[in-house]
């Protein structure tokens, strides 16, 4: 079974937008060292597309709505789940539609909406590509700087 997802690409000028995701322990209120990615998230039955799933996903991670998609992205990131996410889910992979987009606000008002996001920062390319914890994203980036898709 596959799990939907949507993500963004997002940039202002010659920099591009990431997110710290942290988890948090269920025990305490104490966060763990996070990842940094594109924004990304599921998408949801009550989204009516994938357009309105990523604004949604933007808003709850980022706090804007300052947003305008450009496209979607010919490729998706794809990514098998692991035996105990499978074993609590019964999804065997998840497959992300990726957007091009552009970020339009004046960064006043990109706040983390929950816990789970510790920071919202911009990049240059090349600080991107090193701050990127995935390789699989990175080598998406990477991709799409070579097809000049940014």
């Amino acid at each position: 079974m596959i799990r939907y997802a949507v993500g963004a690409v997002i940039f202002q000028q010659s920099e591009l937008l990431l997110i710290n995701k942290v988890k948090i322990s269920a025990t305490k209120e104490m966060l763990t060292q996070g990842e940094w990615d594109f924004p990304k998230g599921g998408v949801e039955k009550s989204d009516t597309s994938f357009e309105a799933a990523l604004l949604r996903e933007l808003f709850e991670e980022t706090g804007s709505t300052q947003y305008k998609i450009i496209k979607q992205l010919d490729e998706k990131i794809t990514f098998p789940f692991n035996q105990e996410f499978i074993n609590q889910t019964g999804y065997t992979k998840q497959e992300t539609t990726m957007f091009l987009v552009e970020y339009t606000g004046n960064r006043t008002d990109l706040l983390p909406q929950d816990k789970e996001i510790a920071a919202i920062e911009f990049f240059s390319f090349e600080q991107t590509l090193v701050k990127l914890t995935h390789q699989d994203t990175k080598n998406y980036l990477k991709k799409m700087l070579e097809n000049k898709d940014l």
